[in-house]
């Protein structure tokens, strides 16, 4: 979040703070550069091509920034992936269905990565099968890397380190083309089906939908908290632990150090922090100026798996378009508390006889940020 938009509902007292507690020197020294780095730093171009694909596969969307892959390793053409069962979400995506939309979001950049080396990625989903109701250590893929003077590079491979989910407002002001959204959901790829909208009564409705299902998450204790425990808040947690939810930034960083902003303040319904999150996460939500959504024939393991090579697909032309996107997945949850939601969207989209929305986003034209922390792709490894 920006320092700007928190210091307007913080108020201007607080803001003085960050002035004040550690001087301009604390200010400039607050990005987590490290938790930053994989972003910067591909391997040398005559390391072992999987991993050159891997540092850039590593680079996907996935919910909650829990980054849960692990990949082993095998032969000298191979590679196994594997979801870390210990990076799931057990209270907000019961049945791990958006954790496997993220590695299908790992796997096309992992074939787009390699594609740009002229290596053709031939990926098997789930050779050992796969389980409806929870993910197990099975492996989600394999994959064998082979080198054809057929393969092309795509064009979109080139907006894979501009690429952001922007959590900030969108400017009101400036409307999103239906030019724009057709490209978009030409971008998508095949095996699913993906609607837009720009229209202002359509894009109202799913602004209240998305809202009530947030607020819903916000305040049902068990999905909020699940939340609240993965947020790292300042530069030293971050770089510790460059997954979950980052809080950084001098602003946010001071509030922590003055105890305004904890994870128990946070954490507790009554307290300004949680007020506040609610006003700024409403305040998003307001500002979407379209919505985009990838919907399939049915919720299998490995339709979800392309729901997520479609999405990254999506969120990197609309980085090429100058387009700003925010998944807004609450609406689409499993659990039983926003069981209405889900029907409810369901209906508005026209979503059903057994297909599945996998994806719900907001579109429009967000500032600038920087990228989500990462681990470094070496501690994905397993047998390394």
């Amino acid at each position: 979040m920006s320092l700007n938009r928190r210091s307007l509902l913080m108020g201007g007292g607080a803001a003085a703070l960050v002035l004040t507690v550690g001087g301009g020197g604390f200010v400039l020294t607050r990005r987590p550069t490290s938790a930053l780095a994989p972003w910067r730093v591909p391997p040398a171009l005559n390391a072992d091509p999987r991993l050159k694909a891997l540092s850039y596969a590593t680079l996907a969307p996935n919910p909650h920034n829990r980054q849960p892959w692990l990949v082993e390793l095998r032969g000298e053409d191979q590679l196994v992936l594997y979801c870390d069962l210990d990076r799931l979400l057990p209270e907000t995506d019961p049945e791990g269905r958006q954790i496997v939309i993220g590695l299908g979001c790992f796997l096309e950049l992992l074939r787009m990565a390699a594609a740009e080396q002229g290596l053709v990625a031939n990926i098997e989903p789930f050779p050992e099968g796969a389980t409806a109701d929870r993910l197990t250590a099975r492996p989600i893929a394999r994959v064998r890397f082979q080198r054809s003077d057929d393969v092309r590079p795509d064009p979109l491979f080139r907006q894979v380190l501009k690429r952001r989910s922007n959590k900030e407002p969108y400017d009101v002001g400036k409307p999103v083309t239906s030019e724009k959204l057709t490209a978009l959901t030409e971008a998508a790829g095949g095996g699913v089906r993906v609607g837009a909208t720009n229209k202002p009564e359509r894009v109202a409705a799913l602004r209240d939908i998305t809202w009530r299902a947030m607020d819903t998450e916000l305040r049902t204790s068990r999905t909020y908290l699940e939340s609240v425990r993965l947020m790292r808040i300042g530069k030293a947690e971050i770089n510790a632990n460059p997954d979950g939810i980052d809080l950084g930034g001098p602003f946010l960083e001071t509030l922590g150090r003055l105890g305004v902003l904890t994870r128990e303040t946070l954490a507790d319904p009554q307290s300004t922090a949680f007020q506040q999150g609610l006003d700024i996460n409403r305040e998003l939500i307001e500002t979407a100026m379209a919505h985009i959504w990838v919907a399939t024939e049915d919720n299998s393991r490995q339709t979800q798996l392309e729901a997520g090579r479609a999405w990254v697909r999506i969120n990197l032309k609309a980085t090429e378009l100058g387009l700003s996107t925010q998944p807004l997945s609450q609406a689409l949850q499993e659990y039983p508390e926003v069981r209405s939601h889900f029907e409810e969207v369901h209906e508005m989209l026209k979503v059903g006889d057994g297909s599945r929305l996998q994806m719900l986003a907001r579109l429009g034209y967000g500032p600038q940020i920087d990228p989500s922390p990462r681990w470094p792709f070496e501690t994905r490894l397993r047998n390394v």
